[in-house]
C-alpha cells in the first residue's frame, strides 16, 4: 500500500466526520433558547478570566515569588 493511499483514506474519513459533525450542531443549535447563548458565552468568557487570572498570579498564593519577565 502506498502513502498517499493512507493519506487518502485518513482525508475521507476526517471529511466524513466533519460532515457529521456539521449536520449534527445545526441540528442542536436551534433547540437552544436565543437568550441562553449569550449569557453561555458570557460565562464561559469570565470563566476563562478567571482562569487566566489564577495563571497570572502563578505561585503567589503559595508564597512564591511572582514571575518577572525583565
Amino acid at each position: 500500500m502506498h502513502a498517499d493511499t493512507h493519506s487518502d483514506i485518513h482525508l475521507a474519513l476526517h471529511t466524513d466526520q466533519a460532515a457529521e459533525l456539521r449536520h449534527e450542531a445545526r441540528e442542536f443549535s436551534p433547540r437552544l433558547r436565543p437568550r441562553l447563548r449569550p449569557r453561555l458565552r458570557a460565562r464561559i468568557g469570565w470563566t476563562m478570566v478567571a482562569v487566566g487570572l489564577r495563571l497570572a498570579q502563578g505561585g503567589r498564593a503559595n508564597g512564591a515569588r511572582p514571575f518577572r519577565t525583565a
